[in-house]
């Protein structure tokens, strides 16, 4: 009996595994008998499977719109006109004395279409040339007041206020520091803002491209929007 045990231990496989030191492997039959399976699988066909029923899953929740009230929104805006003989130089509301102005659908003031921008771009909204296209000719010539006016006026509806609100011109002349108070305090009045929140410099272009040429000027503004 002894005898037999160990005629049939050394021609098990495993026993021969040990003796050997060959690794011993189950048959495909004996691993489905354990519910394994004995084959090795297929990591692309398994990335495919998982993503269709990632797919599916996804198409069949509906979108969902969110309702969240921001704190707070920042908006960025930008603008830049040439600048011609014969026309105004209007920054900010005020005209300032100079040899040249915006060539522009509307009044050309490069400050405030940047603000309306700024305020615009916070919201989320189009910019001021889908609101005020310059084709419609109601604006040909318009004060840019009236875009400033429509601008608070959504933001207002949209239950936010001026936190603060920085801005840049660019241009080579002339020069705006004698002006900036003035411009900065009308700017504050158009806002329905405090002057405290609101600031403004000016930069040249050091004499390069058409800015630099006193052949344009341009304006940037950053504004921060709080929630009343």
């Amino acid at each position: 009996m002894a005898m037999a045990t160990c005629t049939q231990l050394s021609s098990s496989p495993l026993f021969h595994s040990q003796i050997t030191k060959k690794p011993f492997l189950l048959s495909a039959a004996k691993i489905d008998r354990h519910g394994f399976s004995a084959r090795r699988p297929n990591s692309l066909s398994l990335l495919r499977r998982l993503s269709v029923s990632a797919s599916s899953a996804s198409s069949a929740v509906e979108p969902v719109t969110s309702t969240k009230t921001l704190p707070f929104r920042v908006g960025h805006g930008f603008d830049l006109h040439r600048l011609e003989p014969g026309y105004p130089l209007i920054i900010g509301g005020i005209d300032i004395p100079h040899d040249r102005g915006c060539e522009a659908h509307s009044d050309g003031d490069v400050l405030l279409h940047c603000v309306v921008d700024a305020i615009l771009g916070a919201l989320g909204l189009p910019d001021i040339g889908q609101i005020f296209p310059d084709s419609d000719p109601k604006w040909k010539g318009a004060a840019s007041s009236v875009f400033i006016k429509e601008a608070v006026k959504l933001m207002d509806e949209a239950g936010y206020e001026i936190g603060n609100l920085d801005a840049t011109l660019i241009l080579q002349r002339p020069k705006i520091s004698p002006h900036k108070e003035t411009i900065r305090s009308n700017l504050s009045k158009l806002l329905g803002a405090d002057p405290s929140v609101v600031n403004l410099k000016a930069k040249t272009h050091e004499k390069v491209d058409s800015l630099g040429e006193n052949r344009s000027i341009a304006a940037h503004t950053v504004v921060l929007l709080m929630k009343k």
